[in-house]
């Protein structure tokens, strides 16, 4: 069963997501918060598996809740939902820990997919969106401009490994990685982990963002 904690300063909305979502045999809504205060202190009291965080809320924003609830250490997943694919704020999230974020107009399918993605470990960001976004604010990196080869984060990964997160930054599924390199799609999928677990990272979202910010992809490449 995925637990999941809804947060949203519109009733309304949480009552929709409700319904969608306690429809599902595999998912139960353990929580609900108006704003990012109510978001950390329900996810430290509740400990569900997923959030489904609002950005804009008044008061303390979900930008500032998903990077509290990250810092605390919680394992729960933070699912960012946004109005446009291209929100400023949805890439600061991203930033701040969240593993993905979905268009509130999204089907029903998509959000609860997205939901069991998320709640496997994986992210939910398309990756047409995350080479938009990384393009739009890749100016923000402050080592976009440095030689990959000298940053000393890179250093735990194999030539295979460089690789391989060079083409998730690409926004290259592991079927289309796999294509790429003539390997099994478990193979890439078993690479993927090992990126993860070298360099501390919570899941593919952060992999690509860490990419550009060691300059081992710029926003000019496709």
């Amino acid at each position: 069963m995925i637990t999941v904690l809804l947060v949203d300063d519109q009733p309304l909305l949480r009552t929709g997501f409700r319904m969608i979502l306690e429809a599902q045999p595999d998912m139960e809504v353990v929580g609900e918060a108006a704003d990012g205060e109510q978001a950390v202190a329900q996810t430290a009291a509740l400990a569900p598996d997923v959030v489904l965080m609002d950005v804009r809320m008044p008061g303390t924003d979900g930008i500032e809740a998903t990077r509290r609830i990250v810092a605390a250490g919680s394992a729960a997943r933070v699912l960012i939902l946004t109005t446009f694919d291209l929100d400023e704020y949805a890439f600061s999230a991203l930033r701040a820990g969240a593993s993905g974020f979905l268009l509130k107009d999204a089907p029903p399918e998509e959000l609860l997919g997205g939901i069991r993605a998320v709640a496997g470990g994986d992210a939910v960001v398309a990756p047409s969106i995350t080479r938009r976004l990384l393009d739009a604010y890749a100016h923000q990196f402050p080592d976009a401009h440095a030689p990959a080869s000298r940053d000393e984060r890179l250093s735990p990964l194999t030539e295979r490994e460089r690789e391989v997160l060079l083409a998730v930054a690409g926004g290259l599924s592991n079927a289309e990685i796999a294509a790429r390199l003539v390997v099994a799609e478990a193979t890439v999928k078993t690479h993927v982990g090992r990126i993860l677990a070298k360099l501390g990272l919570r899941d593919r979202v952060q992999a690509v963002i860490f990419a550009y910010e060691t300059g081992l992809v710029r926003a000019s490449q496709r």
